[in-house]
This record gives C-alpha cells, structure tokens and sequence, in this order.
C-alpha cells in the first residue's frame, strides 16, 4: 500500500490529528479530576472507575473487532470508529451526574477503542518497518501536542469548573475530522486484494494463539501500558492536594511536557532507526523510572522543581513508546494486520482501565488532611512491569513485510 498511495503523509498527519482528539478525550478526565471529585462528591475509587469506564468499553469493542477489522476496508473501518467516538464525546457534554457520564463515557469508549488500532494498520500499510520509527515518532508527537495544546485548552475553556466545554469542543471537532476523512481520504483496500483466502474469524483465533511471536508482542503492549498508566490517572489530583498547584498551573505542567516531547519524540523515532528498538527502549525505560519514583513522593516544592519533574517523565514515559511499538506493529504481516492492532488495543485498553482501578485502590485520600496517601506504591508497581516489558520486548522478532 504504500507504493500506491500518493501522499501518505498527508495521511499520517491526518492520523495524527485523529490521534490527537482521541487522546485528549481520554485524557482530559484526568486533569479534571479535583473538579469531579469535588462536583460529584466521589471517592478516588469511583474517580478511577471513572477513568477506567472508557478504557474497559474500549477493550470489548477491540476484542469483537479483532475477529472482523481485516475484512473491511480501513477507510471504512476507521470513519465507523471516529463518528461513534464523536459522537459520544459530544454527549458527555450533557452528562447531568456521575452515573450518566460514566455511561456515556462507557459508550464512548466502544468507539474510540477501535481508533488507535485502525490507525496503527494504517500507518504499518504505508511504511516499512525500516521508516517506521520516524512514522511513529509523528503519532506519538499527537500525544505530545494533545499535552501541551488540548489539555491546557481544554481546562481553560473549563474555567472555573464547567467541565461540560472540553467534551462540547472536541466531539464538534472530531465531526469535522470526520467529514475530512470522508472526502479526502483513499478506500484503502489494498490487504483485501492480495490475492490471498480472507481468515474466518475463527481462523483469526487460531493463527493469533498458534503464533508466540505476536502472543509475545501482545503481552510486551500489555505490561508496558500498565507500566505507563499506573501513576498516571492521579498525577493532576496529587500535584493539587498534595503539592499545592492550582489547576492554571496544571494546564502548565501539559503544555510544558506536551511541547518537551513535540520534539523529544522526533529525536527518539530517529534514534530507533539508528540504534535499534532494545537499545533505545532499554535507556528510555530506564531512565523514565527516575521521574516516575520522585513525582509520587513529591511533597510541598516550588513550582518549578514540581514541573521539572513531570516534564521528565513527559519526555521519557512517551519517549518508551515509540521503539516498542514499532517492535510491536512489526510482529503482524498484512494478512492479520488489523486484527493483530485490535487485540493489541483490546489488551491496552484492558491495561489503562485496570492501571486506573488498581491505583484508585491503592490510593487513599485522608478525610482529614484531604491529601492523598500511598500514592509511592503505584510507582513501585510501574517499575516492576516495565522491567518486564524491557524482558519481553527484547523476545520479539520482525516479520517479512515489514
């Protein structure tokens, strides 16, 4: 496909741009988490379960497409995924209590767990394994733009806690987005017309569990992802209560990682192109455990000692991502390509909603103090799983047409 696509990286910017929106959807409801404790009078359990609805929805829908996306074309298969997604996120907008809006954000998630694995087919249908680097490094610079531009936009447009706004703006854009796919991009049909029997559903199964190659591949995603998240869904909540940030200076602490990684994710993806994956996901990983450990022990520092912090583990945690997945996405050839990205979505989905639940039980917020306890724990628990991400990463091996 990527001999008979004129302009793919328009495309791949396209893609970005998708990525982009679906990240800060998914994100956002971190960094406004001390607003929804506060509005709904939650528990950090319930906030987790909050989190974590998006993520197990996405793992469902993931797991049903595995056994059907590479029987459709990607065109097709990615507006389907995007206008739901759209759609919900607008809805989430309207939520008038807790319980709506961990429905709504529930139903969201069905769709917009079918996006990341329709992008990843896309963008391994266009470039090789051996330019995949630089590929990713541009989907990764998605998030880091959703970091320093969404999310700092998004709590503006919040205000002074109308958290309503955010969903209002992104579901509008992605129906825009929508609308631009529809009439610019190719069918992308190219892996219906190898020439090759299409797998039955059943044979998808059988050809995934008789494979330790991509099995391998798909735990690798699995524990890094939970790795990257376990600290994650309480970062904003801490730095407020316990460090003493105001939510102004939250946006701050995204848009200055955010912009640390437009560019660090560029050097990475080339530097995984240069120097291999295990190399270069070895040092990320590595040094990525720094951050992680001092962040959750922060006490009451000045603002830019605090920043300093989280914009390491910015540049680091994404910067980890990009030669595994590129690892990862190489394990599939084109004939179970989609259905590889979704199980490998289901499974990541899996992980974020589990790392939200986990923590969210972990962590205990003093009805005293108001601060928030044991949140160390989490990190000790991320240093664990990437320790073995690094082992299994280092297992896998590229397949022919890559």
């Amino acid at each position: 496909m990527n001999k008979t696509i004129g302009n793919r990286w328009l495309i791949l910017i396209t893609l970005a741009v998708i990525n982009f929106t679906n990240i800060v959807d998914s994100m956002v409801i971190m960094p406004l988490g001390d607003i929804l404790i506060n509005d709904f009078e939650i528990s950090a359990a319930q906030f987790g379960y909050l989190v974590s609805s998006y993520a197990f929805a996405a793992t469902l829908s993931a797991l049903v497409a595995f056994l059907y996306l590479d029987r459709i074309g990607r065109k097709s298969g990615l507006l389907f995924a995007y206008l739901g997604f759209s759609i919900g996120t607008l809805a989430c907008a309207y939520a008038p209590d807790y319980i709506s809006l961990l429905a709504i954000r529930f139903f969201t998630g069905l769709f917009g767990g079918l996006i990341g694995a329709m992008v990843l087919a896309i963008v391994s249908d266009l470039f090789l394994f051996k330019e995949r680097g630089k590929a990713m490094g541009v989907l990764m610079a998605a998030f880091s733009a959703a970091s320093a531009l969404g999310i700092p936009i998004a709590l503006f447009l919040a205000g002074d806690g109308d958290w309503h706004i955010p969903f209002h703006a992104i579901g509008i854009a992605g129906l825009c987005i929508t609308v631009f796919v529809m009439v610019t991009f190719p069918k992308m049909q190219d892996h219906l017309t190898t020439g090759q029997p299409m797998m039955s559903p059943l044979q998808n199964i059988k050809f995934l569990f008789s494979n330790q190659n991509q099995l391998l591949a798909l735990s690798a995603g699995f524990v890094l992802v939970l790795s990257h998240f376990m600290i994650i869904p309480f970062i904003s909540p801490y730095l407020i209560k316990n460090v003493g940030l105001t939510q102004q200076e939250i946006a701050l602490e995204f848009f200055l990682g955010g912009v640390a990684t437009i560019f660090t994710s560029q050097i990475v993806g080339r530097l995984t192109d240069k120097y291999g994956v295990n190399t270069t996901f070895l040092w990320m990983m590595l040094i990525c455990f720094i951050p992680t450990t001092i962040i959750t022990m922060l006490g009451v520092v000045s603002l830019f000692t605090a920043l300093t912090f989280t914009t390491l583990f910015f540049i680091f945690a994404s910067g980890r991502m990009i030669p595994a997945n590129s690892i990862i996405t190489a394990t599939a050839g084109i004939e179970n390509r989609a259905s590889f990205m979704s199980m490998k979505s289901a499974l990541q989905q899996f992980a974020v909603g589990l790392s939200a639940v986990i923590s969210g039980y972990i962590i205990h917020i003093n009805p005293e103090t108001d601060l928030y306890e044991n949140y160390p724990y989490t990190a000790y628990i991320s240093i664990v799983f990437g320790l073995l991400a690094v082992y299994l990463v280092r297992k896998l091996k590229v397949v022919k047409g890559n």
